[in-house]
């Protein structure tokens, strides 16, 4: 079974659906899909919420270790996706050598602001942890306490690991950032992580065109394959 934990935002709702059927439609082995939504995780998420906090799961996806009991493999993923290769491909990307795995953008943003004006901040390590394999035994640290008292830089860059020799490094394509990364078709997952075509000023973006067809086919019954 793989298990995806896909970070879940109210605001985000649309995309959030989009994902999970773009991983469903070509997945070859049984998915396990659980939306990672602030109202769910009960009292296990308690720190305040930061201004340069973009999205409600920016802290919460620590949180997976724990809630998969430290036991095995999952993904976690953000929620403006879109799958468009065989998750299982990805997932047999795993090594046991490794506490986390991702790709490891040089992603250095200029702008100031992204998606609904939320902050856009640069740091070391940005992107790396919006998809992440985690072999939870190894990830102990990430405790409930821990994830809700550590700061934002230390979460995001993997401070909660002995050193970044413990970071696998997966495939660029599977974390294509669009608007950053030079265009280019045949990427396994697209990441519209400044802002999608769900938003009328990036209707035209990179990918949108899969995007809207994905959208469309969720909503038909009567398509063909």
């Amino acid at each position: 079974m793989i298990r995806v934990f896909i970070g879940f935002d109210p605001r985000e709702t649309a995309p959030w659906h989009v994902l999970s059927h773009s991983i469903m439609a070509r997945a070859s082995e049984p998915v396990a899909l659980v939306p990672l939504a602030l109202g769910s995780l009960g009292g296990l998420m308690w720190r305040e919420r930061n201004a340069l906090q973009s999205t409600d799961f920016s802290f919460s996806r620590f949180l997976v270790p724990h809630l998969s009991g430290y036991e095995g493999w999952s993904l976690f993923m953000d929620c403006d996706m879109l799958m468009l290769d065989d998750i299982a491909r990805l997932w047999a990307l795993r090594d046991d050598r490794h506490a986390v795995m991702c790709v490891q953008h040089d992603h250095r943003p200029a702008e100031k602001t992204k998606f609904l004006d939320a902050p856009q901040t640069a740091y070391g390590k940005k992107n790396w942890s919006s998809v992440m394999l985690f072999n939870n035994a190894r990830c102990r640290a990430l405790t409930p306490d821990y994830v809700n008292t550590a700061s934002g830089l230390e979460l995001h860059q993997f401070k909660w690991l002995d050193d970044d020799t413990q970071i696998g490094a997966l495939p660029a394509s599977w974390n294509h950032l669009v608007g950053y990364d030079e265009p280019r078709p045949g990427m396994n997952n697209v990441h519209f992580t400044i802002g999608g075509p769900y938003f009328h000023e990036y209707a035209d973006c990179e990918y949108a065109e899969a995007w809207f067809a994905e959208r469309e086919a969720m909503l038909r019954v009567d398509q063909r394959g």
